[in-house]
């Protein structure tokens, strides 16, 4: 399959998965959200070359991200146990980005993004319950490392692999974000759909990262 058909199959999917949320199918948002994601991995599976192992990575944070989606989804809340699953998944990207150069090659990116999550987790701190505070720093740790480095990588090699990734994990940071926010400060109506664009975008750019893929 083209690039292009992948890529128009992924947009059609997630605005499935977004027109469901908003119409109120949840069935229908039950299937096509994760679809969105394991179509992603798949359209990565494809990727000829590179290195095996940052492919490899970066499929298996896909997946992972895909049981985030399932788990987060779901009728009751399950949102400790989403997190974990995109904690594993970010340390998989982290794993990913590291076989490209060793880790904190350049240090501003890392200063960058560890003086942005200490803003956000210090803006939501009150409204974090105290049984979360500690999953919620963990995960923004590794959230912000793997953005950290992808930028990292990007100032390293400076070619258009590396700034997907790093144009994919910053991305993913304020899907991240924003979905902080509307748990724990203001919940907002524009946020799923924002939330869900930002999040596919950064998954989409993250597997381009890969390598070449057959056009």
């Amino acid at each position: 399959m083209r690039h292009t058909h992948w890529r128009l199959l992924v947009i059609v999917v997630a605005m499935i998965a977004i027109g469901a949320h908003y119409f109120d199918h949840a069935w229908l948002h039950y299937i096509a959200k994760p679809a969105a994601t394991l179509l992603i991995a798949a359209h990565a599976m494809t990727s000829t070359g590179g290195d095996a192992g940052y492919r490899r990575w970066v499929i298996v944070g896909l997946l992972w991200s895909t049981l985030g989606d399932v788990l987060l989804m779901l009728p009751w809340d399950a949102f400790l146990y989403g997190l974990l699953a995109f904690l594993v998944a970010h340390l998989c990207y982290l794993l990913a980005f590291s076989r490209r150069a060793r880790f904190a090659a350049r240090r501003t990116p890392f200063t960058l993004y560890a003086l942005v999550a200490c803003g956000i987790l210090t803006w939501l701190w009150q409204g974090i319950p105290a049984s979360m505070r500690l999953p919620v720093i963990v995960y923004v740790a590794a959230l912000g490392s793997m953005a950290a480095q992808a930028f990292a990588i990007w100032l390293v090699r400076r070619d258009a692999v590396s700034a997907s990734a790093a144009i994919g994990g910053a991305l993913f940071l304020c899907s991240d974000s924003l979905i902080a926010i509307n748990r724990f400060a203001e919940p907002f109506e524009a946020s799923r759909l924002l939330i869900l664009t930002s999040y596919w975008v950064a998954q989409w750019l993250l597997a381009r990262s890969i390598t070449r893929v057959p056009e």
